[in-house]
This record gives C-alpha cells, sequence and structure tokens, in this order.
C-alpha cells in the first residue's frame, strides 16, 4: 500500500512538470521542471523556475540568464581573468549582474574596497534574494557592495573618469533594456571611466548560436580598447551551450597575466576556473572566428 501510493504521488508530481525553455533560430534549449514565479516589470519578463536536473533557474524576457548548479560556469569565467589580471582592484563596477553571482565573485578578493552594482531593474534582485539566495550568497550583506538602481547607459555617462579598476558587464542578449551595452558610445564611456591598468570584461554571447554578433562585439572593443580578446566555455543552457566572454585593456592584454596573490587567494574556491583553465579556453578560438578578426 505504502509502495502504491508513493509511486501514485510520484506520478502526479510528474504530470505537474512542464518544459520550460528558451526558443533561439528554431531550436529549444530547455528544462523540466516548475514555473514556480512569473512577473512583468516595467522593463522585462521575469520568470523563475523550478527544475529537476539543475535546480531553481531565472530567465528574463524568456531567455536564460541562470541556474542554480551551472552559474559558476558562468559567474567564474566572466570575473576572474579580469579581476586577477587588473593592475589595481581598489574600485570595481559591476552594470547588470541582478542575480547576485557576478557581486558574490568579486567579494571573495579582499584587496576589493568599494564594489558598485548598476542594476536598471531592482525585481530582478529582490527575486533572486528571494528563490536563488545562493547566487548572491553573503554578496548581499558586503558593507563593499553598493547598489544603484539606475539605467547603466545614462549612469555612466555621468562617471567619473579614471574612477574604476575593472569595469564588469553581465547583462542580458543584446536586446530590450541590455541592447545599449554593446553600442560603441557605451563603451567609449567605459573606457573613460576605467583606470590606467584597468580590465573591462563583458559576456559575449555564443559564437554559434549568436555568430555576428559576437564578431561584432570583439570588432567594436578591438575600436575602442588597444587589445580585446574573447575567451571559450561552456553554459550548457544557453543557446548551443558553446558560450563567451571578452576581455579589453589598453597598454597590454593584462587579462591575460593573472597576477599569482591573487591566484592564491581565489583558487581553491573556484569549481570552473583556474590559471591552466584560462590559458586554454582563451586559445580554444575557432578558426572563422579568428579569420574574420584578422581580415
Amino acid at each position: 500500500m505504502i509502495i502504491f501510493e508513493y509511486k501514485k504521488m510520484k506520478q502526479q508530481t510528474e504530470k505537474e512538470l512542464i518544459w520550460i525553455y528558451e526558443s533561439h533560430n528554431d531550436v529549444r534549449y530547455g528544462l523540466k521542471g516548475k514555473l514556480i514565479k512569473q512577473e512583468k516589470t516595467p522593463f522585462q519578463e521575469i520568470k523563475i523556475i523550478e527544475s529537476k536536473r539543475y535546480g531553481k533557474g531565472l530567465l528574463l524576457d524568456n531567455a536564460w540568464m541562470t541556474t542554480e548548479k551551472q552559474e559558476k560556469q558562468y559567474h567564474e569565467c566572466l570575473v576572474h581573468p579580469a579581476i586577477c589580471g587588473a593592475k589595481d582592484l581598489n574600485k570595481v563596477l559591476i552594470i547588470g549582474g541582478g542575480d547576485g553571482g557576478t557581486a558574490r565573485e568579486c567579494l571573495k578578493y579582499k584587496q576589493i574596497k568599494n564594489l558598485d552594482m548598476v542594476e536598471i531593474d531592482i525585481r530582478v534582485i529582490e527575486l533572486s534574494k528571494q528563490y536563488l539566495p545562493s547566487l548572491g550568497d553573503k554578496a548581499w550583506n558586503d558593507s563593499r557592495l553598493n547598489i544603484k538602481i539606475k539605467n547603466a547607459i545614462e549612469w555612466i555617462k555621468q562617471a567619473k573618469n579614471n574612477y574604476y579598476d575593472v569595469i564588469i558587464v553581465d547583462g542580458a542578449d543584446p536586446k530590450g533594456p541590455a541592447k545599449q551595452l554593446f553600442d560603441i558610445n557605451f563603451l567609449k564611456d567605459c573606457k573613460r571611466v576605467l583606470k590606467s591598468g584597468g580590465i573591462f570584461a563583458t559576456q559575449s554571447e555564443s559564437p554559434e548560436s549568436f555568430r555576428e554578433i559576437h564578431i561584432e562585439i570583439i570588432q567594436t572593443l578591438r575600436k575602442v580598447f588597444d587589445y580585446a580578446d574573447p575567451l571559450y566555455g561552456s553554459v550548457p543552457i544557453y543557446p548551443s551551450g558553446w558560450w563567451s566572454w571578452t576581455f579589453a585593456s589598453d597598454e597590454k592584454p593584462r587579462y591575460l597575466s593573472p597576477k599569482k596573490e591573487r591566484v592564491l587567494e581565489i583558487s581553491a574556491q573556484c569549481e570552473i576556473w583556474s590559471t591552466r583553465w584560462q590559458q586554454g579556453a582563451f586559445n580554444t578560438i575557432p578558426a572563422f572566428i579568428e579569420r574574420v578578426l584578422k581580415s
């Protein structure tokens, strides 16, 4: 009787699960799970899901942002090449990043004295705190974190020259409120705000699913900075599962040379990132991308 009731309950639970997916170019990228929160804000539609395979996840305008059991494959790759390579680490800026994962990775470094986060939609932060607390973890209560609910495009126009050591753009795909985060004028403002010896970092889409956008991001950054290079990794829930992050700096490609003392501070806390992994990830640029960039 107990076994029968258990099987019956399990069957009922399975029926409650639905496929939740992002659709891109006639391909679906999805998880089986439950929709536990759906909300329309003035900026976008937010969905929180709970899946069997990857835990809770966040979608903005039906595009995957993160899941609990995959987020380190994204956040570690975005943060550590920039933070480990910058000349100094007093002031760091995150643009976007409302789920908290990028802030958490940054604040593992004791050398960072001030971390500003400029997020346009406060509900992304509030819902991430409520449903995805492991992403931000202790970062939300760290006194070094200063949250500014602003439009980053307008905010950075007013920011001081030579102020930040690192700027990290943790934005969505280039559409909706995130579209202008890939514009050359915005990137020029970011360069103005960076200190000498600083590093700029951004997620730069999939070289397979967003090939033209990916190439355009690198080319635009190379117009603005002396150096810009893409790094490649895997985030299985994202379109194609093949993702990229691009880093830029002046004078020399500082992101290619992690500082040893920072590596020692952070490496034991990482699941994906290491200096060996980073070197390999920068060297996995596919031939078709390299040919276009050299042409």
